[in-house]
């Protein structure tokens, strides 16, 4: 696992305000990690309490964007040039003791994984981005599958998302 400190104050206030996005450019990044798996070069990079994820045709982004609609996709699937690309998202409010036990969990989770990328905010150790990918086979061939957590302890809000890349 790859835990950095983010040197950035925290400034997504609500898990409302993120956008997804396939095919936008590099943002600023705070932090950014390459790995190579399954064949692909993959970049795992965190914008602040949000991310984007490069992996062959697979240019990712949850992020706050300026002009964009708000709110995240429940699904979103892509049948890309020799790929399938599915996506997914899930939004929880949880009281404070629950909040801090899913918060642990994720870091253990980030912690334990071979290819993974987690950001913590400073005044917080609950504010955290984290994004784990592994490899992945399914009905369309090899591939990766990656998992993000984006916390907002202020209020409570965990934004888990799920994204799956296969060859066809």
């Amino acid at each position: 696992m790859y835990t950095v400190s983010l040197d950035a104050p925290y400034l997504d206030t609500d898990a409302d305000q993120l956008c997804f996005s396939l095919g936008l450019k590099e943002r600023p990044a705070l932090a950014e990690r390459a790995v190579s798996l399954g064949g692909l070069d993959v970049r795992l990079r965190l914008l602040g309490a949000s991310h984007q994820v490069f992996a062959g045709p697979v240019r990712e982004t949850v992020a706050c964007l300026q002009g964009a609609e708000r709110g995240l996709p429940e699904a979103c699937s892509r049948q890309l040039p020799g790929w399938v690309y599915d996506f997914g998202a899930l939004t929880r409010r949880l009281p404070r003791g629950e909040f801090s036990t899913e918060v642990a969990r994720i870091l253990d989770r980030a912690t334990d994984a071979e290819h993974s990328l987690c950001g913590v905010f400073p005044g917080s150790p609950e504010a955290v981005t984290a994004v784990v990918v592994e490899p992945a086979t399914g009905p369309h061939g090899a591939g990766l599958v990656w998992r993000t957590w984006h916390t907002y302890p202020q209020n409570g809000q965990i934004v888990s998302t799920h994204s799956r890349l296969e060859a066809r």
